[in-house]
């Protein structure tokens, strides 16, 4: 079984910064894909930054403000969060695509963190 556990949302003022992360356990063999999404109230989820072996790609919306990274000792992605607006306000969800050898390639969600950005 896999379980991923996001951390590190909250409450910042316009300007300000977070850092999430989201760590996954369990018995797995390979972490191919890390993805942060976000989903503001009234609309649908978007995907925010992912990182694979190949590079990293972002939302317009965020390009130049976040940064995605990973430790694929400690099986974590982050996104640091900077200048941070009222837009950014939503839930913060992360989703890996893990190999496994009894099931292949899954992809698994986090439970989400909330971000809240006030003017």
């Amino acid at each position: 079984q896999v379980n991923l556990v996001e951390s590190g949302g909250g409450l910042v003022q316009a300007g300000g910064s977070l850092r999430l992360s989201c760590a996954a356990s369990g018995t797995f063999y390979r972490i191919n894909t890390m993805t942060w999404y976000r989903q503001a109230p009234g609309k649908s989820r978007e995907n925010v930054a992912q990182i694979t072996d190949l590079g990293i790609n972002y939302a317009a919306s965020v390009r130049d403000r976040f940064a995605i990274s990973r430790d694929n000792v400690r099986n974590t992605v982050y996104l640091q969060m900077n200048n941070l607006k009222p837009e950014d306000t939503a839930v913060y969800q992360c989703k890996m695509n893990i190999y496994q050898y009894s099931t292949g390639s899954i992809d698994y969600w986090g439970q989400g963190t909330p971000v809240t950005v006030s003017s």
